[in-house]
């Protein structure tokens, strides 16, 4: 029977989100990659246990999440009635829905039809009345964006969800989809966009700068590039890692010479802080406090525990961020 430690608020520390009364953790446990049959029931509940103990209360998923898409929730769900049960209004928990999850002209997308049904399948497979954020998973470009909108606030109507995000949108598209929320009185409370120190598409197009405006959390993900900000590539392309498997989401191809000398010496940055490349990563995108939290993945509670050590240095002085800009624009 697990039981949560009893000091597990000593040290995380917890940012509001937006103009809202919840606060995330500034780390957030991403069950993208790690929550499937083909990993250890064992090893996906000790993650979750670490995680918590860590003062890690939000858990984010997608309807898609797995693989297979739909085995992330499930196996949350099997975690969530052994072990948590007794800490549920201490969690966090969010799905999405957007991206491809059964066949035919309704199973993907941003209508109000996918969205409401996506939203009732994941409460199912979680075991959950409702879930405390609920994420527009990506743009529809072929519908309206009154009603992709209008069913995250019918979500909310239902007693289905909380609060209401969404993911993957432009600056542009966020002005606008807060503006529909808003005047339908479900305020947008975060985004979730890609962002590190690699892509920092977030801020080159504007969308920090609306988020600040529009005072919406942001959370986002892939702050460590899919391994590539870990220490894992310092030497090339290790046997077994995700782009030796020519991953869709990293290929070979990416990690080329130049990339490798980057990553060394953002490395030998991160040494003079005290830091591993994840945690400098980490820190990097949590400074200054415009994002809210950054999603990490792990495959280990030690992998979870190494990330938590970011937060014990998240201040940069402009010598080093002068450094790292140099690095990445060479």
């Amino acid at each position: 029977m697990y039981t949560a430690h009893p000091d597990r608020y000593a040290d995380m520390p917890y940012r509001r989100s937006g103009r809202s009364g919840l606060k995330l953790p500034a780390l957030s446990l991403g069950l993208w990659h790690n929550f499937g049959p083909d990993r250890p029931v064992t090893t996906q509940r000790a993650i979750l246990h670490r995680a918590f103990d860590l003062g890690v209360t939000h858990f984010d998923l997608a309807n898609n999440y797995g693989p297979p898409p739909g085995a992330a929730e499930s196996a949350f769900g099997e975690a969530l009635r052994a072990d948590f049960a007794a800490y549920r209004d201490e969690l966090v928990i969010s799905t999405k829905a957007g991206y491809l999850m059964w066949p035919g002209p309704y199973g993907e997308w941003g209508s109000r039809k996918y969205l409401l049904s996506s939203l009732d399948q994941s409460l199912t497979r979680m075991g959950l009345d409702y879930v405390d954020i609920f994420y527009s998973h990506r743009p529809d470009p072929a519908t309206p964006l009154e009603e992709t909108m209008g069913a995250l606030h019918s979500a909310v109507q239902q007693g289905k969800a909380l609060y209401v995000g969404i993911s993957n949108y432009s600056a542009e598209q966020t002005r606008e989809a807060a503006r529909i929320l808003g005047e339908l009185g479900t305020p947008l409370l975060i985004h979730q966009p890609r962002y590190s120190m690699l892509d920092r598409r977030p801020e080159t197009e504007g969308l920090l700068d609306a988020l600040d405006e529009l005072q919406v959390g942001s959370i986002v993900f892939s702050p460590l590039e899919q391994g590539l900000l870990t220490g894992r590539y310092l030497d090339g392309i290790p046997e077994g890692s995700r782009a030796a498997s020519d991953s869709p989401f990293l290929n070979s191809d990416a990690v080329t010479a130049d990339l490798v000398g980057q990553l060394r010496d953002l490395d030998d940055v991160a040494k003079g802080r005290g830091q591993t490349l994840a945690q400098l990563a980490l820190s990097w995108v949590l400074r200054g406090g415009r994002v809210t939290s950054a999603l990490i993945g792990a495959s280990s509670p030690q992998q979870v525990e190494g990330c938590v050590g970011a937060i014990g240095n998240l201040d940069f002085d402009a010598e080093e961020l002068v450094r790292i800009d140099a690095i990445i624009n060479r």
